[in-house]
């Protein structure tokens, strides 16, 4: 689904992605560890276009998307690819549902089908009760799932995560680990999760890990 060739990054003088090349298979969720100052976050920001790398070419089913043009790009992102962060990055102001409809209101949906998907997958995380209250309001863990949520709306060929457990408590990130599972088994979602977890990275499909911007090994699970 996902094939990146040859990927080069610099910032200034430092080469932060160095040849890389890889694959992601539909339905696959696979894991990206390493040391920091690896490369793990810059790599997930160039495969899911929100960076641009300084050479190589990225495709989605054959489509080299670093060729769209700007509004081209963003119309592909928000309808194709979610986002999940460490730190859920949700609007304050917003209740749960609204933080989820976003996206979709964004990519051209009407209000109340929007809403509609946005209550369907706060009911499918477990949070049926909490579609109206804001991020304050809800636990490191429910906020999280709000992120999961609100990254699934568009119903995108792969959401790409970087760190998603790393501020929650062992409880919470056991949940969402599971969480990813689930969605991957009963829904048929893609993940590219970069991780310092190292059991979420050997619970995954394929773990890659790199070091010093480049990918040193690629284990597929037994």
């Amino acid at each position: 689904m996902i094939k990146a060739t040859n990927i080069n990054k610099f910032f200034g003088p430092l080469h932060v992605l160095c040849d890389v090349s890889l694959t992601v298979g539909r339905k696959e969720i696979v894991s990206i560890i390493g040391r920091s100052g690896a490369g793990k976050t810059t790599l997930l920001q160039v495969l899911g276009t929100l960076d641009t790398p300084d050479s190589g070419m990225v495709e989605y089913d054959g489509q080299d998307v670093l060729r769209l043009k700007e509004r081209d790009l963003a119309r592909f992102r928000n309808r194709n690819i979610g986002f999940v962060f460490q730190f859920h990055q949700l609007l304050p102001e917003f209740t749960a549902l609204e933080n989820v409809m976003i996206p979709a209101i964004i990519g051209g949906d009407k209000q109340s089908d929007a809403r509609n998907r946005a209550g369907e997958l706060l009911g499918y995380m477990g949070l049926a009760d909490r579609t109206d209250h804001k991020p304050a309001q809800l636990s490191g863990g429910e906020r999280q799932r709000v992120a999961v949520a609100r990254a699934l709306v568009n119903r995108p060929a792969v959401v790409f995560a970087d760190e998603p457990s790393g501020s929650l408590d062992s409880e919470n990130k056991a949940e969402l680990h599971r969480l990813f599972f689930r969605l991957r088994d009963e829904l048929g979602q893609t993940f590219v999760i970069v991780t310092h977890d190292e059991t979420l990275a050997a619970g995954a499909d394929r773990t890659i890990r790199m070091n010093d911007g480049k990918i040193v090994t690629s284990t597929t699970a037994i």
